[in-house]
């Protein structure tokens, strides 16, 4: 199966991906991209207690995740590639193409940014990468549960 869910969450492993997400896409693999938590055995390990035994987790690199992207795309489970920081997809995306739809889902308050959805606040040099990924034919869309509607990324200016 193809990756179903490419997702932008600064909490990363949490509820609303695994229930919300992972339960309705049947999902078997979260692919969490992050050079901090792909150095740290025991984040890895926490992040790894917040999931159930039926989807497995991998913890990686983004230089690794370019090289296992292929390997997702052809894996027999259903699967979310999860990053918690714009800069991190846009370079994913860039370095292990194709990704059609990329979805902001917490990316939550911090200096300099601002709020453009409840769930979703982002400093102008977030939004201005993820306008030039957009015009480089990737489809961004903000999307806190499969039940809400997306949000384009035109609408969060």
């Amino acid at each position: 199966m193809p990756v179903l869910l490419y997702r932008i969450d600064d909490r990363l492993v949490h509820g609303q991906v695994v229930i919300g997400w992972g339960k309705p896409l049947d999902i078997g693999l979260v692919a969490l991209v992050d050079d901090l938590v792909a150095e740290s055995e025991w984040e890895q390990e926490l992040y790894r207690m917040g999931m159930p035994p039926e989807i497995g987790l991998e913890c990686c690199s983004l230089a690794q995740a370019a090289q296992r992207a292929a390997v997702w795309r052809t894996d027999t489970r259903n699967s979310i590639v999860l990053t918690a920081e714009v800069s991190t997809m846009v370079a994913l995306c860039r370095s292990a193409p194709p990704v059609e739809r990329v979805v902001l889902g917490g990316l939550h308050h911090k200096p300099g940014r601002t709020a453009r959805l409840p769930y979703v606040y982002l400093a102008h040099d977030e939004l201005r990468a993820l306008d030039e990924l957009a015009a480089e034919g990737v489809r961004i869309e903000a999307q806190d549960l499969p039940t809400s509607p997306p949000v384009p990324l035109s609408a969060l200016r």
